[in-house]
C-alpha cells in the first residue's frame, strides 16, 4: 500500500479536490493524507490571535467570513442535495467548535483545537466527494492514532499499534483519507506537528504500515538544485539519498518538512516528490542510495542568529563546551552550526524566544556577541572527505562573499556557510554559476 500526501494548494478549491480524487482513484488501495484548504490555517491562526488579545468581536467576524467561504465550497463541490446537506453539517460542527472559544478564557489547548478544524473539514469533505462519485472510501481519524510524547516527538510505537486498531474498527475500503498535521499529545489533548507537518504525518503513517512508497504531492516537480525564487534556470533533481534530502529539507528547501525523511529512512521506504499540476512527471525519488558523488544542490535557511562566546578561561580547559551546551539545553534551543577556536565558540540558532536569558547565562563564562539577520547556505551532495580539491572549489566559488562561519567535516553530505541575509541571494547565484552549472 502507498501513502500519498496532498498539501493545501492541492485541496484549495472544489476543482482541485476533484483533481486529487481523479489522481488517487486508480484502483490501487492507498492512504491519502490531506492538509487544510490553502489559506485556512493562516485564517485560523488570525482568529486565535484575536482571541488571545480578547478581541472577540473581531474574531467572530473572521469566523463568519471563513464559515461562509466553506458553505460556498460545499455548494460547488457536491451534486446531490443529500451530500450538500452532509457537507454543511461537517462545516457546521467545525465552526460550532471554533465559536465555542469566543466565550470564556482562551489558552493553547483552545488554539490547537481551532487549528485542527481545517484538516478535519477538508478530509471529511473529500471523503464525501469520493463516495458520491462511487469510490469506496473511508475516513481514518488521525486523532485516534497520531500521537506525540512529552518531548513533542512522534510516538511511532503508539502510532503503529493504534492505526491497526483503527483499520479494524472502520473496516475495508479501497481508499482511506486521513488528516495531516494534527495529533494528540501526551496528555490526550489536540496538538499538531507544526507547519508543514502533513509531510511528517505521511512519513509516520508509511513507516507504521510498512508502505511500499510515500508520495508527497505539491505544486513543484520535486527538489531543485537551487532556490528558483532567487536563481534562474534551476534544475530538478531526479534522485537523492535520504541523507542528502534530510540536509536540504532542514537547511531551507521548503518542498519537504525537515522531519519527513527520518521515519522513511528507518524503515527504508522510498519517498517520491510529485507535482499535482504535472502528475506524469517522475518527480524526485529519495532512497537509501545516492546516484553518484558530487554536489547535488544548494539551499538556504533564513532567520538565523549567531552567538559567539569568547573567554580566556577556555584555553587548555575541559568542560567549557559542556557548560555552553547546557545553557541551550536548559532553554530547549537547538543549535544548527558550531565552530570553535582556542578562546571562542561560535554557534547558530533559529529560535530566539529565550535569547536574552541565554545571553545572560552565557555571560557567566565569557563575553557574548550576537549577530542577527543571518542565513545558513548549505552545499549538499555525496561529498567524499578524501576528494582532493573539493573544499577549494567551494571556497573559491565564495570568493568575495562575507562569510561569518563555516561548517565542514561534520557530514559527508553537507558544507554550510553562514552569511548575512542581505548577501544570501548573491551567494546562491554565485554557487549556482560556479559550482552547479560550471
Amino acid at each position: 500500500m502507498k501513502v500519498l500526501k496532498f498539501g493545501g494548494t492541492s485541496v484549495g478549491s472544489p476543482e482541485n479536490m476533484r483533481a486529487v480524487m481523479n489522481l488517487v482513484t486508480d484502483g490501487e488501495q492507498k492512504i491519502v493524507v490531506l492538509s487544510a484548504m490553502s489559506g485556512t490555517t493562516n485564517s485560523l491562526v488570525d482568529i486565535a490571535n484575536y482571541l488571545y488579545k480578547k478581541n472577540k468581536d473581531t474574531a467572530r467576524i473572521f469566523i463568519g467570513k471563513l464559515e461562509d467561504k466553506y458553505k460556498q465550497v460545499v455548494e460547488e463541490l457536491f451534486t446531490s442535495d443529500d451530500n450538500k446537506k452532509k457537507g454543511l453539517q461537517v462545516v457546521h460542527e467545525a465552526f460550532t467548535t471554533i465559536k465555542s472559544f469566543t466565550s470564556g478564557t482562551f489558552n493553547l489547548v483552545g488554539e490547537n483545537t481551532i487549528l485542527a478544524q481545517g484538516e478535519l473539514i477538508s478530509t471529511n469533505l473529500v471523503t464525501l466527494l469520493m463516495n458520491e462519485n462511487g469510490h469506496r472510501t473511508k475516513l481514518l481519524p488521525a486523532l485516534d492514532f497520531m500521537k506525540i510524547d512529552e518531548d513533542k516527538a512522534a510516538d511511532l510505537h503508539f502510532i503503529r499499534d493504534n492505526i491497526k486498531a483503527v483499520f479494524q474498527k472502520i473496516g475495508e475500503a479501497d481508499y482511506y483519507i486521513t488528516q495531516g498535521f494534527i495529533c494528540k499529545d501526551a496528555n490526550g489533548e489536540i496538538n499538531n506537528l507544526q507547519r508543514g507537518g502533513s509531510d511528517y504525518t505521511a512519513s509516520l503513517i508509511g513507516a507504521a504500515i510498512d508502505a511500499d512508497e510515500i508520495q508527497i504531492w505539491t505544486d513543484i516537480d520535486g527538489f531543485h538544485n537551487n532556490d528558483p525564487r532567487y536563481v534562474e534556470n534551476t534544475q530538478k533533481i531526479e534522485q537523492l539519498s535520504f541523507n542528502e534530502a534530510a540536509e536540504l529539507a532542514y537547511f531551507g528547501a521548503k518542498i519537504l518538512h525537515p522531519q519527513t525523511v527520518l521515519p522513511a529512512r528507518i524503515q527504508n521506504i522510498p519517498v517520491r516528490l510529485k507535482n499535482t499540476m504535472n502528475p506524469t512527471d517522475g518527480g524526485t525519488l529519495i532512497t537509501s542510495d545516492s546516484d553518484g558523488r558530487g554536489i547535488k544542490a544548494v539551499a538556504a535557511k533564513d532567520g538565523i542568529t549567531a552567538v559567539k562566546i569568547r573567554s580566556g578561561r577556555m584555553l587548555m580547559a575541559y568542560g567549557f563546551l559542556k557548560n555552553i551546551f547546557e545553557v541551550f539545553e536548559k532553554y530547549r534551543t537547538p543549535i544548527d552550526m558550531i565552530s570553535t577556536s582556542e578562546v571562542a565558540v561560535s554557534l547558530t540558532i533559529d529560535n530566539t524566544l529565550n535569547l536574552n536569558k541565554i545571553k545572560e547565562d552565557l555571560g557567566k563564562f565569557g563575553t557574548v556577541e550576537v549577530d542577527e539577520d543571518m542565513s545558513i547556505v548549505c552545499i549538499v551532495g555525496d561529498i567524499i572527505e578524501e576528494e582532493k580539491g573539493f573544499a577549494s572549489k567551494v571556497f573559491n566559488a565564495l570568493d568575495g562573499i562575507p562569510i561569518r562561519m563555516i561548517s565542514y567535516g561534520g557530514s559527508r553530505h553537507n558544507i554550510s556557510v553562514l552569511v548575512p541575509t542581505v548577501n544570501k541571494k548573491e551567494t546562491l547565484q554565485t554557487l549556482s554559476s560556479k559550482l552547479l552549472n560550471h
